[in-house]
Formats: structure tokens, sequence, C-alpha cells
């Protein structure tokens, strides 16, 4: 029995489930799982669905469905449940994040397969031989960053990536390979408040006597740190906390929110909402 996950949206109107549904019984689909959500502020529906089928081939289920789409005016994707997604991770000098979402891939916590590792320093290339993953290293000067990125994206393309995660990757991406990747690249950045810009953000936090310790991740956009948002959270300290152990707190906190939100990605849980994002949990 084939396992496939249907997401779709579009304008909310009456009988969109009841479609869907009947759609999917004429198939000779049995739905496991069903969750959706209208949104009064745009006025768009919003539906993922796990479903089982065996009697329609999956190339022939997916023109299908594109049909249905077509002549419903949603926009609609399907995906096999199973199928791992082609990853590419991205780091410099701070590996917390990269180790994690390694780890995790690895024990089987993470539907992805992870195709290469590209990095503009050369610190976790042992990490990455540990884990028999290609690395690439690829340097980047001002002068160099327009060629750094062509090479990147070179990578990106040859391995066929669906997704690419910025595992603390520091290097802002130019406008042009930002839309490139929209939709399928995931960064994480601290958050605090107030918002601390610039080098040493720990030590302003912890200059600034601050309470809590946050991390954002989200797609990413040209518009640096603004793209839509995946997942949030934030760990609560107090004035006995040291610079260090600030900054320990905020490394575990940016590795857990960049894997739930990789993991939601994968399993095609998040949605876009024009500026916003819709998780299904």
């Amino acid at each position: 029995m084939a396992n496939y996950i249907l997401t779709l949206s579009c304008t909310d109107r009456a009988g969109i489930v009841h479609a869907v549904s009947g759609f999917l019984f004429e198939q000779g689909s049995n739905i496991e799982e069903a969750q959706q959500f209208s949104d009064l502020q745009t006025q768009r529906f919003f539906m993922r669905i796990r479903f089982s089928c065996d009697r329609v081939p999956h190339d022939d289920l997916e023109t299908l469905f594109m049909a249905f789409a077509s002549e419903n005016k949603m926009q609609l994707s399907l995906h096999a449940a199973q199928q791992p997604i082609k990853t590419v991770l991205m780091v410099s000098q701070e590996g917390h994040c990269l180790n994690d979402l390694l780890f995790r891939w690895k024990s089987g916590l993470l539907n992805l397969d992870v195709r290469a590792i590209v990095s503009n320093h050369r610190e976790f290339y042992q990490l990455a031989a540990s884990y028999n993953v290609p690395f690439h290293h690829i340097p980047v000067t001002k002068s160099s960053k327009a060629s750094a990125e062509a090479k990147t994206y070179d990578i990106i393309q040859s391995e066929g990536a669906e997704l690419v995660v910025l595992a603390r990757y520091m290097q802002i991406l130019s406008d042009d390979l930002c839309n490139k990747l929209s939709g399928r690249a995931i960064n994480i950045h601290h958050s605090f408040l107030p918002s601390f810009k610039g080098a040493k953000p720990y030590q302003q936090a912890h200059d600034r006597g601050v309470k809590l310790i946050g991390a954002t991740a989200h797609y990413v956009t040209a518009e640096l740190d603004e793209g839509p948002i995946i997942e949030q959270d934030v760990a609560r300290v107090d004035h006995s906390r040291t610079v260090q152990d600030l900054t320990s707190i905020g490394r575990d906190t940016e590795s857990q929110v960049l894997a739930r939100a990789v993991k939601w990605h994968s399993e095609h849980r998040v949605l876009m909402n024009g500026s916003k994002t819709v998780v299904f949990r």
C-alpha cells in the first residue's frame, strides 16, 4: 500500500473538504490523517492529508490530482510519504546546528537525504567525513562572493536538492540566490528581546541583563532575517548566568528550533500563507 501526503491551498469556500475527500474515495484511497485551516484574514483555505492508495500508480495519481487542482483552482502538491528530501547543509564556523541535524538524520529522526555540506571554512570536513557526506569548501571574500555563490548553486542543482539548510552559515546570500531558493531554504538565527545585531550578540545580551534567550527558524528571503517564520522558542535566564552560559543555552535553543523546522518541512507540514506560514504539527 503506497502512502502519500497531499497539501493544498485555495480561496476559502464551502464544499472543499467534501470535494477533496470525495475525489480521494473515487481513487480508492484511504485517508489516514487530515488537518485543515481557514484564514479569516486572507480568506485562504489550507489542508494536509496523509492517505494510502494501491489502486492507481503514482504517476497516474499525480496526473489526476493536477487535473483536479486545475478544475478547482487549487495550489496542490502530492508527495510520496516515505521519500526522503534531498538536502544540502551549509555552515560556517559554529557547528552545533550542523552536528545536531546530522545526528538526527542518521538516527532516523529526520526524513532527509543529506547530499552535501557546503562551508566557507574547513572546520567541519572531518565531521562530514564521519557521516560519509561530501564536504565542499568554498571560501567567500568580497571579491569572490559572486563566483562562490555560483559554485554553491551548482552543487545544489547537481545534487537535486529540494531543501537547503543554513545551519549557522554566516554569509548573507544575494537577492538572486535567495530568489532561486525561494521556499526551499531554511535559516536559523538568535532572537532576543530586545534584538542585538552585530558582533558578540550574547555579550550584548548579558550586558543588558536579558531574561529570555530565543531562536527563530524561517525561510530565506532577500530581506535579511525577515522571511516567513516556521518555528520559534525561548529559554528563560537570569542574572546569575554568564556570557558562556547564555551562549550555550542559545546554541541548544537554536539547534532544537532548527531541527523542528526542518522536520516539519520534510514532512510537508509547512504551507506558505503570504508572508506567514501555516504549520500542521
